[in-house]
């Protein structure tokens, strides 16, 4: 891929979707390009989490790590983005994710994320404000999720 490709599909990633076409340049000429056969890991369940990874082709597949037979915990294609919050904080990975077909991903350390949120802090309200809108809707969604659990009835047993 071209760096004008890189820029096209990183404007797609909801989280860069705001930032200028110099910034997202920025992001795909800083970033670390890898090529991942079929089957290969690109990172493991627990393992520390130090960077985030945008799919720019194939698929990813996230599982639990150790049982083949379990069913994938998510499938992810070009524009998405694993490991978000590690590019803001210290984690670990919930997940291993492993590519189902061949694929490229592109690395994004923490470390550029950070260079670029003290460089530009227009980048910081941007994304700032991208991840106050993705926790509200998280918010609201648990929020639906209980409403519905408090309406199941079950039956209360005498002992």
């Amino acid at each position: 891929m071209t760096l004008a490709e890189d820029i096209s599909l990183l404007i797609k990633v909801p989280l860069f979707s705001d930032l200028s076409s110099d910034h997202l340049r920025l992001l795909a000429f800083s970033s670390i390009r890898l090529e991942l056969p079929a089957g290969r890991v690109l990172f493991r369940k627990d393992a520390p989490a130090t960077s985030g990874f945008v799919v720019m082709s194939g698929e990813i597949v996230l599982g639990e790590g150790g049982d083949p037979e379990a069913p994938p915990l998510g499938r992810f294609g070009p524009g998405a983005l694993l490991g978000e919050t590690a590019l803001f904080i210290a984690s670990r990975r919930p997940a291993t994710a492993t590519a189902a077909v061949d694929s490229e991903v592109v690395e994004i350390d923490r470390t550029l994320m950070r260079r670029m949120l003290d460089e530009y802090p227009e980048v910081a309200a941007r994304l700032h404000a991208r991840l106050v809108d993705k926790l509200a809707s998280t918010v609201a969604e648990v929020s639906r999720v209980k409403t519905r659990l408090d309406a199941i009835s079950y039956p209360v047993r005498a002992d």
